[in-house]
């Protein structure tokens, strides 16, 4: 683990750049607006802990400014970020990543702006200890969930986290990172687990199976389940979510132990890949 310092600025865009100002700093803002605020973007670093094991870290802080201005001839873009990685060596590393906005019409039946990540890994490069590693953004967290899209509601500054991690350059690297075990909803529906690809290149686990041990308890994935790099997804016990996935085991009853068990994500070969202890088997902090 490493201490490093992050920065960054918005290069670029892929509109009518007559509108836009603050292009090279960290602070871009949009629209013809004579006597009102602009909208636009900020991205504030800080001091973060980098670490090479897949352990996520804030990269920097993302705001959308959001304020009601004139109609865009082109009211979908990308913003292009930068962002400088500066660690405690003295070594500097860019990373670039693009931002895609979508700005709705302020009076529509829904006029929150959307914020994509069109890109989550950045194409360059940094290599610690010989290996070569590559930045993969999770996505926007917000309320303790990371989300691959951002809603920014009109009228205001809104802002989130940008979490990311390190991985080793063009490997997948799929595991369990959470059970949801202890279910509210009838039959507790809502339980889930959660499994990343906390990876630099996209996984394919169609076929691989996710389960505790426990007849009846096994989840096979579909053909053409892919996890791009950085991605969560969910399996349900009996809820359906696309923005998770819409993985689901479609029974109806409990599936994880409320005690406590070990979730098990397994190849198709019967290889263990990730496993998942939790409740009283979860290891001692």
């Amino acid at each position: 683990m490493s201490t490093a310092v992050t920065s960054g600025s918005w290069p670029s865009v892929t509109a009518d750049t007559t509108t836009f100002s603050g292009l090279g700093t960290d602070h871009v803002r949009w629209g013809n607006v004579a006597d009102g605020a602009k909208s636009g973007y900020v991205f504030r670093g800080g001091t973060v802990e980098v670490r090479l094991d897949g352990t996520e870290f804030t990269l920097g802080t993302f705001t959308h400014e959001n304020f009601p201005i004139p109609a865009l001839p082109q009211p979908q873009f990308d913003v292009d970020l930068t962002v400088k990685v500066a660690f405690e060596d003295g070594t500097e590393s860019d990373f670039s990543f693009r931002f895609h906005h979508n700005e709705t019409p302020n009076d529509g039946p829904a006029p929150e702006d959307l914020v994509d990540l069109p890109s989550f890994v950045s194409p360059e490069e940094v290599t610690v200890d010989g290996r070569k590693y590559q930045v993969v953004i999770s996505g926007f967290k917000q309320g303790g969930q990371v989300v691959r899209q951002f809603v920014s509601t009109e009228g205001g500054a809104n802002s989130a986290d940008i979490v990311a991690l390190f991985a080793p350059a063009g490997e997948p690297d799929v595991v369990l990172t959470h059970v949801h075990f202890k279910g509210q909803a009838k039959n507790q529906a809502d339980e889930y687990v959660e499994i990343q690809n906390r990876g630099s290149a996209p996984a394919d686990i169609s076929g691989w199976y996710l389960g505790a041990d426990d007849a009846g308890q096994d989840f096979v994935f579909p053909p053409g389940t892919v996890l791009q790099p950085g991605q969560r997804i969910r399996v349900y016990t009996n809820e359906h979510h696309p923005e998770w996935g819409g993985h689901s085991y479609g029974i109806n009853r409990p599936i994880w132990n409320n005690q406590g068990d070990t979730a098990l994500l397994q190849n198709t070969a019967g290889e263990t890949v990730s496993a998942f202890p939790y409740g009283n088997k979860a290891p001692t902090p």
